[in-house]
């Protein structure tokens, strides 16, 4: 028997709450799927946005939300 097989016997073996402990540490042993350039990226695109906030551009927060749960009943 491989250790794959053990480990899936084990697994079967547990309670509920364990199983969806190990399952959210599985997903934090995958290295994350956004590459450095990526990040990046995203970091400035995040840093335009705030300073867009706070000279006034953008749509309040409160309007988000309505906008949001509009989509949502969709």
């Amino acid at each position: 028997m491989s250790t794959l097989m053990e480990i899936q016997d084990a697994v079967a073996e547990l309670r509920e709450e364990e199983k969806q402990a190990l399952a959210v540490w599985l997903a934090s042993q995958t290295p994350p799927e956004m590459g450095a350039e990526d990040e990046r990226k995203l970091l400035r695109t995040l840093d335009e946005a705030v300073r867009d906030v706070e000279v006034g551009k953008g749509v309040p927060m409160n309007e988000v939300r309505k906008r949001v749960a509009s989509w949502a009943a969709k």
